[in-house]
């Protein structure tokens, strides 16, 4: 595999956060420092400054690059980590000042990923995102590249080693995008067994280090990895989850998302963010003690929306109660509908609302409907067969078919997710529940 070559021992970091009109904030300075202690690196200064915009050459100004040359020198700096995404000619041009290795923030989230990476798959997607980075990033501090190969048994095919170099990365992409739809198609024909089998599929997501796989492994009894760091979670978990006698869901432990989590990354994970897509419930896992919770609410829900998966059903799970003066509850809307469950998962306060909610949300009830379709809409047809919820047909003159239907709301909510199809067409004919299946 193709990792980012770490030496054995903790590296002497010194840390660089510029703060910019309109960018990062104070609180992500803090999240630096963790992320930063999260790949165990020992952070031995922090240089804060301000700009108002970044330099082309260097990022930093003159001033600050002196002074962050004359501290690396002071401390014997072994890395350069800047709070900042970095352009490749900045990382260049900041290391031959500095003179010792520069890294941004998206090579030091990359790190961190590739440290966590158990599984194969988990592997496959870190390495993937850490080619896309890298490919950008040849030129740097290797001009010995540059040249024209030669020589006796150098003599190639007229390309230079950069080009070479350059080839040979893009074949690695291409086998690995290809291994890793392999990996896409097998969990999708896991994910259509368990559709077939109906057993509903709840997806943690959250910020992360807000205990969603604390979370996973009390309600599951399960034993995956939990620590008080950012990114303790990588390679997704699912368990099954017996809610009552009558009930069973699927649970999947996710990646923790962060804010500016990178775009290769995103990409690199999208069979197991695939998982998020496909739920039928989103189970978003909020710190309640976290001061800022409500930029990382909406940090999350940027991500989901870039996944795709903003349109799937959300209940908020608010976590860590055991910490703070809250009482395990559940907060409705003005339907009755529950969107927010206080918990926590250190001492299982709030885990009977909790699976009340889910009951409530899952309870096979079902409706009378009737539903229109065209000629051309035959899959949706096929799908209601499949669901054995069509206890009426009538075909019309043009072609077109009513149907009747004994269908849940959950049912309807995953049709139109998944086909395409509007839940205003399906008109209630009996404002009564029609009974338990």
């Amino acid at each position: 595999m193709f990792e980012f070559e770490r030496p054995r021992g903790g590296e002497r970091a010194l840390l660089v956060h510029i703060n910019l009109p309109d960018s990062l904030d104070q609180d992500d300075l803090s999240e630096f420092i963790e992320l930063v202690r999260s790949a165990d690196v020992e952070d031995v200064d922090i240089i804060v400054g301000s700009r108002h915009l970044p330099s082309a050459k260097t990022f930093v100004g003159k001033g600050k690059l002196e002074e962050i040359a004359s501290l690396a020198r002071l401390h014997e700096i072994d890395v350069v980590l800047f709070n900042h995404a970095l352009s490749p000619s900045q990382e260049r041009n900041l290391e031959k000042e500095l003179q010792c290795r520069v890294l941004d923030r998206t090579g030091l989230i990359l790190d961190i990923f590739a440290q966590r990476a158990h599984s194969f798959e988990g592997k496959l997607q870190v390495e993937l995102a850490q080619l896309k980075h890298l490919s950008t990033r040849l030129v740097r501090g290797w001009t010995h590249l540059e040249r024209q190969k030669g020589g006796i048994g150098l003599r190639g095919p007229g390309e230079t080693q950069l080009e070479t170099d350059r080839r040979l990365l893009g074949k690695r992409i291409k086998y690995l995008n290809n291994r890793l739809e392999k990996v896409a198609s097998q969990r999708q024909q896991s994910r259509q067994a368990r559709k077939q089998a109906e057993i509903p599929t709840l997806s943690l997501v959250g910020y992360t280090n807000a205990g969603k796989s604390s979370l996973f492994n009390a309600l599951t009894e399960s034993h995956a990895y939990a620590a008080d760091q950012l990114f303790a979670t990588l390679d997704p978990t699912l368990r099954k989850l017996e809610v009552d006698e009558h009930l069973s869901v699927i649970m999947a432990d996710t990646v923790g998302f962060i804010r500016h989590l990178p775009h290769d990354l995103v990409a690199a994970f999208r069979a197991t963010l695939q998982e998020t897509r496909e739920a039928d419930l989103i189970l978003h896992v909020i710190d309640c003690v976290d001061e800022n919770r409500q930029d990382k609410i909406d940090a999350v829900n940027n991500v989901l929306v870039e996944v795709g998966a903003d349109k799937t059903p959300q209940l908020q799970i608010f976590n860590k109660i055991d910490l703070a003066e809250y009482s395990p509850r559940i907060d409705r809307d003005e339907e009755g509908k529950a969107t927010r469950v206080w918990l926590s998962a250190k001492s299982t306060q709030g885990f009977e609302e909790f699976k009340q909610v889910i009951i409530e949300y899952f309870s096979v009830k079902t409706l009378c409907c009737e539903l229109d379709l065209q000629p051309s809409e035959g899959l949706i047809r096929s799908r209601l067969y499949e669901l054995k919820v069509i206890t009426e047909e009538t075909y019309n003159d043009d072609g077109s078919v009513h149907l009747v239907l004994q269908i849940s709301e959950v049912q309807i909510k995953k049709l139109s997710r998944h086909l395409e199809i509007s839940t205003e067409r399906f008109h209630i004919c009996d404002d009564r529940l029609a009974g338990a299946a």
